[in-house]
């Protein structure tokens, strides 16, 4: 599956599993407020349920694939899970989602994060267009 636009993400994350990709993506942007393609590859991650039922690395492969083209290179690398084990990037992001297992903060709604997705997509759109 692959995504064409912002609200079949949308859609994709309310039937998934939010509320722990919404406390993953807002420990990402505690730490790294201006990394927004880092946070959206947490918010994210919670759609590989929703669309695979195998394992881990399964589930975290189909959620890349499906936001690859919407999302970019990046998220898609950051999503898939299988970067260099030294990348800082791949290691906040497991970080983040580690501790947002156990973390119990409010962590808002998914509707915070259109706007950050869009910026992420339309951006990506634009260097798209530039290659």
């Amino acid at each position: 599956m692959e995504l064409r636009s912002v609200e079949e993400l949308m859609d994709l994350l309310y039937a998934g599993r939010h509320q722990h990709a919404l406390r993953t993506a807002a420990l990402l942007r505690r730490g790294r407020p201006a990394d927004k393609e880092l946070q959206v590859a947490g918010l994210v991650r919670g759609i590989g349920p929703v669309l695979c039922q195998g394992s881990e690395a399964e589930r975290a492969r189909a959620a890349a694939d499906a936001v690859r083209a919407l999302l970019g290179e990046r998220v898609f690398r950051l999503v898939r899970g299988d970067a260099d084990p030294g990348d800082d990037d791949a290691l906040r992001l497991r970080q983040a989602g580690e501790e947002s297992r156990t973390a119990g903060f409010d962590a808002g709604v998914l509707e915070d994060w259109r706007t950050v997705l869009e910026l992420v997509a339309a951006r990506h759109a634009r260097l798209g267009a530039v290659d």
